[in-house]
């Protein structure tokens, strides 16, 4: 089965590569080719799911690439392949024909070859390949509309903002292979390094998952994300880029345990992340903007369940939210795509116009809500039970933003349910168009997805699951803990749809902080952006004035040295001092060779008028 494992990674990635290299002379056959890939990528998820298999090959002196695939993998490969089956099927109607479909298709096909490749990974040398190819394809998704400036301008903060974070992956690389006598770079063994570099490695680990996952203080970048197409933001922040960080810490609970730290960092980085984004979305007027604080948030209770530890509620809530948060994300790009706007106020009646869209979005919205008996529902209580049992602080943190959760949610419903309002104003044309296959079949499957994955919260097969990740410590939810968050979320949603598009009472300040995402980006850019843009200048400067001028005075110095040493100079000097020393050296070799006359009296004449010599020079020397 190991050839089937590497055919998983290598499929998507060779035919998006092919389609991404062959470019617009490939645009008719590229959905076809897509989808066929996505197809077969499937069925291949599915075989690796269930044999588990793993996968090696040479590539460094003691690093190989090393596949593989345990229940926790298993899980996440059906889940990346299915999400992106969806979104590939959906784009065909919303990428259409005018656009530059072969590049389309082929990033989105990398793009999920390196989400697989991360989520099979079993050493650090794997998964930073991977991490660097998914940071290098969002970056390509999120910029497709090229021409734009402000959407280039997106991308790079995006970019930027998680590479920096991924620093971090390279700090834990270099503190493995220097962490003792057990050093290793695979996943499994780097809680065995030793002190203080299993510090540096949890450090960078958690860095990076954070800045990967639109966690506290990097969520701002996830806002920016959202300039790219609605297929992009339905697949990076459902299954794929944004679930990346969560997966990881998840993967590397052990990890998190045995610095001591780790775990009680991460889950109130998560806590907090869910409760204060949850708060943004709320303050939100722009569609696709509440959905990208609604990932984080969601994402926030991975987190959480990563630190508490609960590794079993952390991957019902990541296969969860891929189902409920792809299905909102295709809705709002239909009718981002139908209508032309996204902006809520605007969005007025368009679950009447598209009833189809309509009630996949209330499902969606809903699930997203934690109402009962949705997966999401279900989901947060298994990992909120892990909150409890490690604290009723982080319990308290998670059940409160459980219940914004359902605010922001009922609160997008409140508008697209609303009647149009009758101003008369003039509609698009493809307002009333009709939404065909290619966007109705994913939404049916994935709202189908979003109630069916309530059952594995609940014995027996939650039993079943926690048998397949090993996770045998996992604590189980009481009935309580179920009615209690049912009801919140219940009675929050009742709020929500009441107040409907009242504004909050709050300061003007604190509406401002919460509307623009906190000003997290306004203070990374006075905190390390102008900083380090002030240093470059200064530097530039350093080098204009100091450093160039120190060459270019070097260089007429050394013109000037030329001009003195010109030929003439050459000629009467260094000629001169050269003829003089052969001159000097002939006329030392004319003495020479007197002496040398061949006479053996001569010779004895000689050798007794040295020793004479030395006999004197000896007794005055005594």
């Amino acid at each position: 089965m190991s050839a089937v494992l590497w055919a998983l990674v290598a499929l998507p990635v060779a035919v998006g590569g092919l389609l991404a290299i062959l470019g617009r002379a490939a645009d008719r056959a590229a959905p076809v080719m897509a989808l066929a890939a996505a197809v077969v990528g499937l069925v291949l998820a599915c075989l690796t799911a269930f044999d588990h298999p793993s996968a090696e090959a040479p590539l460094l002196d003691g690093l190989p690439l090393r596949l593989t695939v345990d229940g926790l993998s298993g899980l996440l490969v059906v889940t990346v392949t299915a999400v992106t089956l969806a979104v590939l099927v959906f784009s065909v109607w919303d990428i259409g024909p005018g656009e530059a479909r072969a590049r389309f298709f082929g990033l989105m096909l990398l793009f999920s070859g390196s989400m697989l490749a991360t989520v099979t990974a079993a050493n650090l040398l794997v998964l930073l390949m991977a991490w660097e190819l998914m940071g290098a394809t969002s970056w390509a998704l999120i910029g497709y509309w090229w021409r734009d400036p402000e959407r280039v301008h997106a991308a790079n903060t995006a970019f930027v903002t998680t590479r920096s974070a991924d620093l971090g992956l390279y700090l834990a690389a270099g503190a493995a292979l220097a962490g003792g006598p057990s050093a290793s770079l695979a996943l499994g063994r780097l809680g065995q390094a030793e002190a203080p570099w299993l510090d540096l490695i949890t450090a960078g680990v958690v860095a990076a998952a954070l800045g990967k996952s639109a966690q506290l203080p990097f969520s701002f970048w996830l806002s920016r994300a959202m300039q790219g197409p609605s297929p992009v933001s339905a697949l990076l922040h459902s299954a794929t880029m944004v679930v990346a960080g969560a997966y990881l810490l998840l993967r590397l609970q052990p990890l998190l345990d045995a610095s001591g730290w780790g775990g009680p960092v991460v889950a109130w980085a998560g806590a907090t992340t869910a409760l204060a984004l949850g708060l943004v979305a709320v303050a939100q007027s722009d569609l696709k903007q509440l959905l990208a604080a609604s990932s984080c948030a969601q994402i926030g209770f991975m987190v959480l369940a990563a630190g508490a530890p609960g590794l079993t509620g952390g991957t019902l809530q990541l296969m969860a939210h891929a189902a409920a948060k792809s299905l909102a994300f295709l809705i709002a790009g239909a009718w981002l795509t139908l209508l032309g706007t996204k902006a809520l106020p605007a969005l007025r009646g368009a679950a009447r116009r598209h009833r189809t869209a309509g009630i996949a979005f209330t499902v969606a919205a809903l699930t997203l809500a934690g109402v009962p008996p949705l997966s999401l529902w279900a989901a947060k209580d298994v990992v909120l039970a892990a909150a409890l049992d490690d604290g009723p602080g982080l319990y308290v943190t998670g059940l409160a933003a459980a219940v914004v959760s359902a605010a922001y949610s009922v609160k997008v419903l409140w508008f697209v349910w609303q009647p149009a309002p009758d101003d008369h104003a003039p509609e698009p044309a493809t307002a009333t168009a009709r939404i065909p296959v290619a966007g109705w079949l994913p939404w049916t499957v994935l709202a189908v997805a979003c109630a069916a994955l309530t059952v594995p919260a609940f014995p027996p097969l939650r039993d079943a699951l926690e048998r397949v990740l090993s996770d045998g410590s996992q604590p189980a939810p009481q009935v309580w803990e179920f009615a209690l968050s049912g009801g919140l979320g219940l009675a929050a949603s009742l709020a929500a749809w009441s107040w409907g598009a009242r504004t909050v009472p709050l300061p003007a300040a604190v509406r401002d902080a919460f509307g623009g995402w906190l000003h997290l980006e306004v203070a990374a850019r006075a905190l390390f952006v102008r900083p380090v843009d002030r240093l470059a200048r200064a530097l530039a400067a350093f080098d204009d004035k100091v450093l160039d001028r120190g060459v270019e005075g070097a260089a007429r110095g050394a013109v000037r040295l030329a001009r003195l040493t010109d030929r003439r100079t050459e000629q009467g000097v260094v000629d001169g001092a050269v003829e003089g020393i052969a001159s000097a050296t002939g006329t030392l070799g004319r003495w020479a060779r007197r002496p040398q006359t061949g006479q053996l009296h001569q010779y004895l004449a000689q050798a007794v008028a040295a020793f004479t010599v030395l006999a004197v020079v000896f007794v005055l020397v005594r």
